[in-house]
């Protein structure tokens, strides 16, 4: 167990979700890359807003590293959280629902006008399967000035987003993240986020893995992806050569631990599907407190599993409460 102050210091995309239960039909009228993340403009979302106007939307501070965070606060540990939201109605939303989940949200508000709070138009499907139509706005200018070295040092394990690669100053604010970890003996976890960033930044992502990650997130088509083979396998072999630690989860199969190279499976928990988005957000959450609470990685993934589990069973990208009071039971199997 560690004397730090902080259990994960995490980096992400700070964005508003803004949900909504949607058919089939809405998802390809509309040309959607059903089930994936699509980056948009203002206008081009707010298209598909319009689509919604009958709808009772629900809203809920989010972005994948922020969801993550929420999840160890849950699980009963401690975080702080850095991402860039303006001085507007989703921004003044976005920290009072941060600090209300357990979490510390320290940026300062952006004044900038011509940029707002970044939304992210979450559209679940009945098959329980989730697109994603965002757009970044403001959370585009996280800059390296934005990491907070002094609270960074205090805390065990930074955490970062693979989104963030998709623009130069939250880039930049990666880099710094990853540079003053290894500074401070500060562990650092990475996720690859989706797939499609494998494509636009492989060579980078080879890059991290090699030099700077200790422990990495993703989930079985991203390690397709980014190895180039179809066998998960070989694709999970290639990540333990490549980094110490390695989680590959593959949906209801559960998870696969990878730790010096050695490979271990943890089953995951049964439930009835309902909405899948943030399962992988959380099941990094719920490991991040098992690692940062002296448990094995494979104790620690079977906890990210029952939170994954849980937040598929649940409207929207969290659960709604503290699942603390079944952690430890979990945790030692």
């Amino acid at each position: 167990m560690s004397n730090k102050k902080f259990d994960v210091f995490g980096v992400g995309n700070a964005m508003v979700d803004i949900l909504a239960f949607v058919s089939d039909e809405f998802i390809s009228s509309r040309q959607l890359n059903r089930g994936a993340m699509t980056l948009m403009n203002s206008a081009d979302q707010s298209q598909i807003l319009q689509g919604l106007e009958l709808q009772n939307l629900k809203l809920a501070s989010g972005g994948s590293a922020a969801n993550t965070m929420v999840a160890i606060a849950q699980s009963g540990g401690t975080g702080i959280y850095s991402g860039k939201v303006a001085k507007d109605t989703y921004g003044q939303f976005y920290r009072r629902d941060m600090e209300a989940a357990g979490i510390q949200f320290e940026v300062e508000l952006a004044d900038e006008a011509s940029l707002g709070t970044g939304t992210c138009v979450v559209l679940t499907t009945p098959d329980a399967e989730r697109t994603m139509c965002t757009h970044l706005g403001i959370s585009t200018w996280l800059t390296p000035q934005d990491i907070d070295v002094f609270k960074l040092a205090q805390s065990q394990i930074s955490y970062i987003e693979g989104y963030l690669w998709d623009a130069e100053q939250p880039r930049a604010a990666c880099q710094k993240t990853f540079e003053e970890s290894r500074k401070h003996g500060v562990r650092t976890a990475f996720t690859f986020s989706d797939s499609f960033l494998i494509d636009r930044f492989h060579a980078d992502f080879q890059n991290l893995l090699q030099n700077h990650c200790d422990i990495v997130f993703c989930n079985a088509d991203e390690a397709r992806k980014f190895f180039g083979q179809s066998s998960l396998e070989a694709c999970i072999r290639e990540l333990g050569r490549k980094v110490p630690l390695g989680f590959v989860t593959d949906s209801a199969n559960g998870c696969y631990v990878i730790e010096s190279g050695a490979i271990a499976h943890v089953p995951g928990f049964s439930v009835k599907p309902v909405d899948t988005v943030g399962a992988g957000d959380a099941f990094a959450g719920g490991t991040l407190y098992g690692l940062t609470h002296g448990y094995s990685p494979a104790a620690a993934a079977r906890w990210g599993n029952y939170l994954a589990a849980q937040v598929v069973a649940t409207v929207g990208p969290r659960h709604p409460g503290p699942l603390r009071e079944h952690a430890e039971s979990i945790l030692k199997g």
